[in-house]
């Protein structure tokens, strides 16, 4: 892979940290803001959203603009956010600092993916978007646990400045890596709007929500599910949670690889088996073993779906991919918060600590519903197309 992918990269882990590391610091701003856990929670809450929204208003703001500058342009942003929060004197400054990080996110992977999808030859692009993704796989790894521990350690005000200094890192290694390149196909507005309205790319999106709802459905109350179901102790829950992560790099990896020569078998494939490990963790969660081995899968198997996802929204909106791309990541965003949405929901109408696993379960299956329906439109396009041309044939052979 060319070296400007591992500056993509790392810019992803450190976005990738930032979104995620805030479960390991919530304790801390607590106690420091005198509010609840519940309260400090809308440090994840407000990213969340700000991600959704942002990601259409920051790209659009910046279809004029050479996408290495913005994408160097973003990653101030991110700086510039995390310093915020980092050194906010209010609860209200830290949330700030959070929305000002989030409008990065959805516009650095939405352009990212264009311009890592360009660095390499047709039949690898999946592969250079799972790589870029790596990066946000490998936060949960490694910069999610490193992140918690600094926190424990100094102070939640400490893991902020480091993301924002590794941020700074990521912005050198885009503007000394990644080539300039001609002004965007975006550059007019009004053909990035009109991608959005077809039925291909709202398909996409829509197995962007349902597929990665699923797993947040399960994966947002996996604490209290293993700790009072499955009797892990506290402390090893941040150990079973980087098995989710190692899931999610093999996940991304592998699909990565598959995406390029398959890419809907691979995606329906994989939506098949993140629902029924979804349904089988509804029993499985009462076993250690079991429950270590499914969380690796359900990482596993929910970000295999990742690079064909993000692939098929920007084959499907080829002539403008930029807003498309950048919006289908708000997607993801969002199947996070609807996950999150109707496991609590389960939870608190006395379904018990299980129950988001089988209701994860359902939402994969809508995506495959949305997926053979997506085929059947390619297969009618298909069937439209008038038929090529007969190769013209000399006289005498």
């Amino acid at each position: 892979m060319p070296l400007a992918l591992w500056a993509l990269a790392v810019c992803a882990f450190c976005i990738g940290t930032t979104e995620f590391v805030v479960a390991g610091v919530l304790p801390g701003v607590a106690e420091e803001f005198g509010v609840s856990v519940s309260t400090a929670g809308y440090i994840a809450t407000v990213y969340a959203a700000g991600v959704f929204v942002g990601a259409p208003i920051t790209t659009v703001l910046g279809t004029r603009v050479e996408r290495k500058r913005m994408l160097a342009a973003l990653m101030v942003l991110f700086v510039v956010g995390n310093l915020v929060t980092a050194l906010a004197p209010s609860f209200g400054a830290v949330l700030a600092g959070r929305v000002i990080a989030s409008f990065t996110h959805g516009a650095f992977f939405g352009i990212g993916a264009v311009v890592a999808a360009g660095m390499v030859a047709p039949t690898r692009r999946a592969a250079a978007l799972a790589f870029m993704f790596t990066g946000l796989t490998v936060a949960n790894v490694v910069g999610v646990p490193v992140g918690t521990l600094l926190g424990q350690a100094l102070s939640w005000r400490a893991t902020f400045t480091v993301i924002a200094l590794l941020g700074v890192v990521g912005l050198v290694g885009v503007l000394a890596l990644v080539k300039r390149g001609e002004r965007p196909e975006g550059a007019r507005i009004r053909p990035e709007l009109a991608t959005l309205a077809d039925p291909q790319v709202l398909l996409a999106m829509g197995m962007t929500v349902l597929g990665f709802g699923g797993v947040f459905v399960s994966v947002t109350y996996l604490a209290p599910m293993l700790v009072e179901v499955a009797g892990f102790s506290e402390s090893a829950v941040t150990w079973v949670l980087v098995l989710f992560g190692l899931g999610m790099v093999a996940g991304n990896s592998v699909g990565g690889r598959i995406a390029d020569r398959a890419p809907m078998p691979l995606l329906m494939g994989a939506l098949v088996a993140l629902s029924a490990t979804l349904l089988v963790f509804t029993w499985g969660a009462h076993s250690q073993i079991a429950s270590a081995v499914l969380v690796f899968l359900v990482g596993a198997f929910g970000f295999a779906t990742v690079p064909p996802l993000q692939m098929r929204v920007m084959d499907k909106a080829a002539h403008a991919p930029t807003l498309a791309s950048a919006v289908n990541i708000g997607f993801f965003n969002l199947g996070n918060a609807l996950g999150a949405w109707l496991g609590g929901a389960a939870i608190a109408g006395g379904l018990g600590l299980t129950a988001p696993n089988w209701v994860g379960a359902l939402l994969p299956l809508g995506a495959l519903v949305l997926a053979l329906a997506a085929t059947a439109l390619d297969r009618r396009a298909g069937a439209a197309a008038p038929p090529a041309p007969a190769p013209a044939v000399a006289a005498g052979d």
